[in-house]
């Protein structure tokens, strides 16, 4: 064994191809505040903007080039559950009640889930609703999510199958740290539909409480691309969006209901990159 000191030298973070650190291989993300964050993921924001379509696209090739959908969650997931605590602390309300997160079918509800699992992991009390027809999430990667979850005594986990389950799950709301709105991430044509259409309403209730509301993605029924609302529409304190800016956000409508934005890497190689 050489007793010589070792010059290795510790490589950091794993960075995102922009030169962002990414938020799931970031030791120091829990540290900042709302202010840090955008500090921290300055390059991802500072890309172009595209459109919702776009970035599914990018998204499916991203896929297609090898980064699995579920490390991309992880990602986005883990971005998410940073900012929530950095909003609940900032409002000073990290430690008074439950972070809530309601959760839809799909990826957008897969990252409320990984959201979940990684503040429980810092010792946050969380409460996850599956606002869903179904007892489990409709896509393969929020599935898996949600089968860790269920095995986590830390996290309280509701089922929210019909529109009067979300009515009882939302009382006492205003007890809640913030909101988690990981219902849709894209937008809806037309009149929201049950039980999604409850949970917006629970969540607008709660914002009126002076709850603070993060949004995943997009605020649940504004859409990434024209920043159109269908309704009834969540407006939201703090949007994380992922990747790069949206186009809809970035419109009158959709940046007075997205509040704040935060952009965070989630590892797009460039060759999927093409708008």
């Amino acid at each position: 064994m050489s007793l010589l000191p070792s010059t290795t030298r510790d490589p950091g973070p794993v960075r995102d191809p922009g030169g962002d650190p990414l938020p799931a291989d970031d030791p120091e993300l829990f540290d900042l505040d709302l202010r840090g964050l955008r500090s921290r993921w300055a390059a991802t924001a500072d890309r172009p903007a595209i459109s919702g379509v776009a970035m599914t696209g990018i998204d499916r090739r991203a896929q297609a080039a090898g980064v699995p959908g579920e490390r991309l969650m992880e990602q986005a997931g883990t971005a998410v559950a940073a900012a929530a605590h950095a909003l609940a602390v900032d409002t000073e309300r990290w430690g008074h009640g439950p972070i809530v997160i309601l959760c839809g079918p799909g990826n957008n509800g897969g990252d409320g889930l990984v959201a979940a699992r990684r503040l429980a992991a810092i010792g946050a009390p969380v409460v996850v609703a599956l606002v869903a027809g179904e007892p489990r999430p409709s896509t393969p990667d929020a599935r898996r999510n949600w089968d860790r979850i269920v095995r986590d005594e830390r996290i309280s986990i509701v089922r929210a199958p019909v529109g009067r389950d979300v009515q009882l799950f939302g009382r006492g709301i205003d007890r809640a740290a913030i909101v988690v709105d990981a219902l849709l991430g894209t937008g809806v044509r037309g009149v929201l539909r049950e039980p999604i259409r409850s949970a917006v309403e629970l969540i607008r209730r709660a914002r009126e409480s002076m709850v603070p509301v993060l949004a995943v993605d997009t605020p649940t029924a504004v859409d990434l691309t024209s920043g159109d609302p269908s309704d009834p529409v969540v407006k939201a304190d703090l949007t994380v969006t992922f990747h790069r800016p949206k186009t809809g956000l970035l419109t009158r409508t959709g940046s007075a209901l997205a509040g704040r934005v935060l952009v965070a890497p989630i590892g797009i190689p460039a060759e999927a990159d093409r708008a």
